[in-house]
């Protein structure tokens, strides 16, 4: 039987332990690049222990930007630094991955503790809010504007160079972010699509993009690495017209068919009408259904905040891994906490020692 701290083989990768750091955006960037915040906060996740530890959303291009704080890899330059967060990663044993997104109709945002309001050109933002149709966030905001098909193309190329530099940067896992009301969940959602050409309408043709996406990743990303895909399970939506879990199982399948490797199964975050009712575990489920109906590896997330909670998500089946985010901002260091509370092993690190259960 599985368990939190067994070892987990993908394809030429093997984890130590089923922990991974959530993607968590730190909005700490100037121009894209990363710098000592970021080794900081993804290096003492590694040290923690974590099996994979995986950087927050970096925007394929400019464009593609939450805020103009975000993290990016749109250019050649942002590779140097980045080098320096993988190369500490792994020296610790973990995992190095990074997340591949663009914001879509969500770009162009002032940080959250600086109120997330939309920003104009004379604010920081850009003028083109790019999504799949011209619908607002919310009716108090404009519209964003239609993606041409070329417009499509080039995303889809910019994508395809981020995981090339990704790989020049030394990460060894790729997630591609098509959840949380972003660029690529907006298409596959009939709540945000509304297009009448090849990307909209039907289920194939809602989700040809994100298959774009992976196909052309997939061209520059070696065979024998991982390649997640994040999902939004469901839209939390009841119409008949929203994303649901079982088109997610049904997209995961075809994922799967294409080459990915695992699926993270979030939830949410693409209209204001949706209706969530979280609690603990509260997507578990959508992993589990996932993980079972389209046999394919998953990560469970969501509110995970315990080691027993943890273990028996992996212990039950219920997912191949957990994927925490807010735990780790609590607790740097969860994996050394949960191995000693689940009197499992694990390796400190050397300078820590002395402070090891005993």
């Amino acid at each position: 039987m599985n368990h939190l701290f067994s070892p987990l083989q993908i394809k030429s990768l093997t984890f130590k332990n089923r922990v991974v750091v959530s993607p968590m955006c730190q909005y700490s960037s100037t121009d894209g690049f990363a710098n000592d915040w970021h080794l900081v906060h993804l290096g003492s996740r590694a040290v923690g222990g974590a099996a994979l530890v995986i950087a927050e959303a970096t925007a394929v291009n400019p464009e593609g930007r939450i805020t103009p704080y975000d993290l990016g890899i749109w250019k050649d330059e942002h590779i140097e630094f980045l080098q320096r967060i993988t190369s500490f990663i792994h020296q610790q044993g973990s995992v190095a991955g990074i997340q591949l997104a663009h914001a879509g109709r969500k770009a162009s945002r002032n940080a959250p503790w600086m109120g997330s309001q939309l920003l104009s050109p004379d604010e920081g933002g850009w003028e083109n809010i790019m999504a799949p149709s011209p619908i607002p966030v919310s009716e108090d905001l404009p519209a964003p504007v239609e993606l041409t098909l070329d417009q499509i193309r080039q995303v889809v190329a910019d994508f395809k160079a981020a995981a090339s530099r990704a790989l020049t940067a030394g990460f060894k896992v790729i997630e591609i972010h098509g959840a949380h009301g972003y660029l690529l969940h907006e298409f596959v959602s009939p709540l945000t699509n509304q297009r009448t050409d090849e990307y909209g309408g039907s289920f194939e043709n809602r989700t040809r993009f994100i298959r774009e996406v992976v196909q052309a990743v997939q061209e520059v990303w070696p065979s024998d690495l991982p390649l997640f895909v994040r999902l939004s399970a469901t839209d939390w939506v009841p119409d008949e017209n929203s994303w649901k879990l079982e088109d997610s199982i049904t997209l995961a399948s075809q994922l799967k068919d294409l080459g990915v490797d695992l699926i993270d199964c979030s939830s949410g975050g693409n209209v204001p009408v949706q209706q969530i009712k979280p609690g603990p575990g509260y997507q578990t489920p959508f992993a589990q259904a996932i993980r079972e109906q389209a046999g394919i590896l998953t990560g469970a997330v969501g509110l995970i905040t315990s080691s027993l909670q943890a273990d028996h998500i992996i212990r039950t089946g219920q997912a191949d891994t957990v994927i925490i985010a807010r735990e780790f901002l609590r607790d740097p260091y969860f994996p050394l906490t949960a191995a000693s509370e689940l009197h499992q092993p694990i390796t400190w690190p050397v300078q820590y020692e002395r402070a090891k259960p005993r």
